[in-house]
């Protein structure tokens, strides 16, 4: 995995498990990586991945089970599609509608292109 140095490590994490769950790679009572081995597999300080399943099980997304590891909870989904949805329309789309004013680009010419 590639990071930006614009958003925090844990954050793209997040993401990844994120995209993951959306795409149906991830579903419920899924088990996750371990910690450690997350951390062994990107190359990344184990802390970070722990700040990452912290942010995820404080959301609902995930849930631990002592002893055995992180699991993928059932509403999972649902709760990462609204946060995707919301996030893209409150950050993401006004920064593509202000670029598309810019270049004078219309709904018209992204239309064509879908």
């Amino acid at each position: 995995m590639e990071f930006n140095a614009h958003k925090p490590i844990y954050l793209q994490i997040c993401s990844q498990l994120y995209e993951q769950i959306l795409r149906g790679e991830l579903k419920a009572d899924d088990r996750i990586l371990s910690v450690r081995d997350y951390g062994i597999q990107l190359g990344v300080n184990p802390n970070t991945i722990m700040r990452s399943y912290e942010t995820m099980t404080a959301a609902g997304i995930i849930y631990n089970k002592r002893g055995i590891g992180y699991f993928i909870s059932a509403e999972a989904k649902d709760i990462v599609l609204k946060q995707m949805r919301e996030e893209f329309l409150e950050k993401e789309l006004p920064e593509v509608i202000k670029k598309m004013k810019l270049l004078g680009v219309t709904v018209e010419d992204v239309k064509s292109m879908l």
